[in-house]
């Protein structure tokens, strides 16, 4: 094959078409995020060739840094991470920098000269991609300054500007930030990103649901007894501790990643796999909560947060011995919660929600159980009560489905046993998938926001979560309202009395 075609195949297995040419600019580039994330995730982009012809990177920090510098600083964080850097050479030559203060307006007129010198001699036409990793408080005040400095402005070129979560920390600063950044962003030119809408097995919950005639007739009331969606991690809050006090796991997990995996699981399939028909069905769902039941608030929330304990071997100490944790610290690790999706579909199913810190397993699952059949007519041999079947979609890391059903034994005997299909998600793959960083990169720069939240599903997530957290938060036994659970274990014993599919309850699962 001559070489231009093998480089027209690699581009097409990574993105389903090239972007325009443009520059991605990085505010907070000597941060964590930049050097484990985001400059990895460009690179593997650069070397599969995903990349435009002219295209270059722009840091942007307070530190005082020169290009040389800055390319250093990126290129030792990649060979820390054990990264293979055969194409670092040419990526280095498009990674620039530049000084700025992030409140500073005379900082932007000088990164707006900065930038239109690097388009000249990249070729790029002014298209320009605004990434902040930089901490929450400041995505208002950047927002703001490039409004100011004509930054966000569109004439003969396109401009975007990405935000990470938390997307604020309730409905009221979620608003806030949402006026400052449409001081100078429309909402077409917002990418509020959320790595796990990135993730391949994630996007693979609606092919699974609308692509295959046997399950979704099946995807209502009447067929499914339950869903369960569990996140759980194995690390504890790491070098987030600052934030993490101010937001606990209801604002650091439901109201982002939680809420989106329900969405993907229970809304109904749009007229067109198109970005905006996506995002309208999840705004239905989100409108179809019911609202949260706070005067009975315990019978429906578990809360709780790890003590010492120890995972594959090593000890590791409570939340509350953690560097830079309040040692009385009321911030639940762990939630589950009991929701219920008001509308034809859903109507009586409980939706059961759990994630937590220093759990037992790295695991991302979303379990379907069946309902029963209704009629036993192997009761004289079986008894009442068969299995359920049961359909497990892994997100990570075992990325696969699995779905459980009945069979016979083999041999005289009347009796069943649980047998599964399976199947692992490369599986047959003609092609490798990519990191979810890779992937919402490369869609920002292709400008579609299927992956990316919209502002009103902020905000109605908000809305049903903010009743639920001024509950806990203001309520007089808070604290003999939080469970424990040992690092290491799979969360509170008191969880499993509300949420049937609990691993207590079901070790054999897991």
């Amino acid at each position: 094959m001559p070489p231009e075609k093998q480089d027209q195949e690699v581009n097409r297995s990574i993105v389903p078409r090239m972007p325009d040419d443009c520059a991605i600019v990085i505010f907070g580039a000597s941060g964590d995020l930049t050097g484990r994330k985001l400059v990895p995730a460009l690179y593997h982009l650069f070397a599969g060739k995903a990349t435009p012809e002219h295209f270059y990177i722009c840091g942007a920090a307070r530190s005082e840094l020169s290009d040389e510098d800055f390319r250093a600083k990126m290129r030792g964080a990649m060979e820390e991470a054990g990264e293979d850097l055969a194409a670092w050479d040419g990526f280095a030559a498009c990674l620039h920098y530049q000084s700025v203060v992030y409140d500073d307006g005379k900082s932007y007129a000088a990164l707006a000269g900065r930038l239109d010198a690097l388009d000249g001699d990249h070729r790029v036409p002014g298209n320009r991609i605004f990434e902040c990793a930089i901490p929450p408080t400041l995505y208002a005040t950047v927002a703001v300054k490039l409004a100011e400095a004509g930054l966000s402005r569109e004439e003969h070129s396109w401009r975007r500007v990405v935000v990470e979560k938390p997307f604020g920390r309730d409905l009221a600063s979620s608003r806030e930030l949402n006026r400052a950044i449409g001081q100078g962003f429309a909402e077409h030119q917002v990418f509020r990103i959320d790595h796990y809408l990135a993730k391949e097995t994630v996007q693979n919950i609606m092919m699974f649901r609308f692509a295959n005639a046997i399950f979704e007739p099946l995807w209502n009331r009447n067929y499914i007894e339950q869903v369960s969606i569990l996140s759980a991690e194995t690390l504890g809050v790491e070098h987030r501790a600052g934030y993490y006090k101010k937001a606990g796991v209801l604002r650091d997990m439901f109201q982002n990643h939680m809420m989106q995996l329900l969405a993907l699981v229970a809304a109904e399939p749009p007229s067109l796999f198109a970005a905006d028909r996506v995002r309208d069905e999840k705004t239905k769902l989100f409108r179809s909560l019911r609202p949260f039941p706070t005067h009975e608030l315990y019978d429906y929330l578990i809360l709780a947060q790890y003590e010492a304990g120890e995972i594959d071997g090593q000890e590791y100490p409570a939340y509350r011995a953690e560097p830079g944790v309040d040692p009385s610290s009321l911030t639940p690790t762990y939630a589950t919660m009991k929701v219920f999706v008001d509308n034809w579909r859903w109507q009586g199913v409980p939706f059961y929600i759990t994630s937590g810190k220093r759990l037992a397993q790295k695991l991302t699952r979303i379990e379907i159980i069946f309902r029963e059949v209704p009629h036993s007519l192997f009761r004289q041999v079986l008894g009442e009560d068969i299995i359920a079947n049961r359909l497990v979609l892994n997100i990570q890391p075992n990325e696969g489905i699995t779905l459980y059903f009945q069979a016979k034994q083999p041999g005289a005997e009347v009796d069943l046993r649980t047998v599964g299909l399976h199947f692992e998600y490369q599986d047959g793959a003609v092609r490798k998938g990519i990191k979810a960083y890779e992937k919402a990169l490369a869609e920002v720069m292709l400008g579609d926001q299927m992956l990316f939240w919209r502002q009103d599903g902020v905000e109605l997530c908000w809305a049903f979560l903010d009743p639920v957290l001024e509950a806990c938060e203001s309520c007089g036994d808070r604290a003999d309202r939080l469970h424990r659970y040992r690092a290491g274990s799979w969360g509170p014993h008191d969880a499993a009395k509300m949420w049937p599919g609990h691993p207590y309850n079901h070790l054999e699962r897991y």
